[in-house]
């Protein structure tokens, strides 16, 4: 079980990375270590590294090696993300893929082989660190293939799923093939994990191509990303059963799409946004939604979002993001952080009892019954639909989250076994809600 942070540079945000100073790097890899945190995420910007199609700057990768060595000093080990991509409501997307060379990014041959060369230097450039917790394909990049992306890549699911996996090839590939790379010093639970990152439409928006199915499909663990600004605050309140379980039901949700019942669920990104939680409120908001978090089974870790407030002298953000750190920009460590740290020390560094399954499955219908998919799944799973009403209702009624089965997986009963599942339970008929449209941080004013 892990807990960690991710790196928010308080000197420069990250723009720092056109200008980096290791200094100022340690100064704050110091002050998240302070936290109790014992890794942290990091995001090289894509056009930094890769400014042209067929060039990729070794003194960039440099520096990010450099971030992994500095955060090592400090006890921490490093994810690092590769395409950034989008962060905080900008996109961060090369000049070669743009304008008047605008291609897409997920389906133009000579686009995905340079893409995937990135990926491959970028975890080359980190392989050998012992410190390395593993390489994400890229912050939520399943916001360019559909709306409310202002100019989204038209993709289907079948084209995700090829590019996904060439990404994924690439990122194995520069750790060594077959995580060959510190193999015979590192134990396998320890040895870099490769994971694709997505926003949650794939599980709430019938439309967005990239669904739950790429997230459980493709590298080494599931990946959620859990915000109560998709409309679980407004739905529920900032400190509603809805909302601080809110990231306890994203991951049973997830899990449901796991082929196997030992796959870890990873927790990265979820934080306290400050728009829809109310500053007193934030501290309570961590910790309930901590909690819940924990009692989800296969748990890998919680990675908090994020380590500094955005400085005030940096324009257009949105204004959550000048809260929502643990620690100011100026490095004092907020009612928020002090929250984590308690969290961190009671349940990190082998204080984590992990839990027994739920024994109880709510069945979502993902298939009719001539077996054919389901179209409206995702939408009655978003909150304030049918289906996430009444996980709710069984959550609060028992006091612990259900798992969620897939109702085309019901005639596996060696994965219900393996999941430690002993009963189903239908969505009761009556159960009626509406749901809310999911909110991309992007789109909010």
């Amino acid at each position: 079980m892990r807990f960690g942070v991710n790196h928010t540079p308080s000197n420069g945000w990250f723009h720092s990375w056109l200008d980096f100073s290791p200094s100022d790097t340690a100064r704050d890899l110091e002050a998240i270590a302070s936290l109790g945190a014992d890794h942290v995420r990091i995001f090289p910007l894509w056009p930094v590294v890769q400014p042209n199609r067929t060039l990729i700057r070794p003194s960039a990768l440099e520096d990010v090696a450099t971030v992994v060595d500095i955060a090592g000093s400090f006890g921490l080990d490093v994810n690092v993300d590769a395409l950034q991509g989008h962060l905080s409501s900008f996109d961060f997307v090369p000049s070669w893929l743009e304008s008047w060379h605008r291609r897409n990014m997920f389906t133009d041959p000579d686009v995905v082989a340079s893409t995937a060369a990135y990926v491959r230097a970028l975890a080359a450039a980190v392989a050998d660190r012992p410190n390395l917790l593993g390489i994400t394909i890229g912050n939520e990049v399943n916001q360019f293939a559909h709306a409310p992306h202002p100019a989204p890549f038209a993709t289907t699911a079948e084209q995700g799923h090829a590019w996904a996996a060439a990404m994924v090839d690439a990122a194995r590939g520069g750790l060594g093939d077959g995580r060959e790379v510190r193999s015979a010093s590192v134990p396998p639970a320890r040895r870099p994990l490769v994971t694709l990152a997505q926003y949650d439409a794939a599980w709430y928006d019938d439309a967005q191509p990239f669904g739950p199915e790429h997230a459980a499909e493709h590298g080494d663990a599931t990946v959620t990303h859990s915000w109560v600004f998709n409309g679980a605050a407004r739905l529920h309140g900032a400190l509603g059963a809805g909302s601080v379980r809110h990231g306890e039901y994203l991951l049973q949700l997830a899990a449901a799409w796991n082929g196997r019942a030992d796959r870890p669920n990873w927790l990265q990104e979820v934080g306290a946004p400050t728009n829809v939680v109310d500053v007193a409120d934030a501290p309570t908001f961590t910790e309930q939604t901590i909690r819940h978090a924990l009692d989800v089974q296969e748990l890998s870790g919680i990675t908090w979002w994020c380590s500094h407030d955005v400085s005030r002298s940096l324009a257009d953000f949105p204004e959550l993001e000048y809260d929502l750190g643990l620690l100011t920009n100026d490095g004092r460590v907020k009612p928020t952080g002090e929250r984590f740290r308690e969290m961190a020390l009671a349940f990190g560094d082998g204080r984590y009892d992990a839990p027994t399954p739920p024994a109880t499955a709510l069945v979502l219908d993902d298939v009719a019954p001539d077996g054919a998919p389901l179209h409206g799944t995702r939408a009655d799973s978003a909150p304030g639909g049918r289906f996430a009403a009444a996980w709710l209702a069984l959550a609060e009624q028992d006091g612990r989250g259900p798992q969620v089965v897939l109702r085309s997986r019901l005639a596996d009963p060696a994965l219900l076994a393996a999941r430690g599942i002993r009963t189903c339970v239908d969505v009761p008929a009556g159960t009626t809600a509406t749901a809310l449209s999911v909110t991309h941080p992007a789109t909010m004013p």
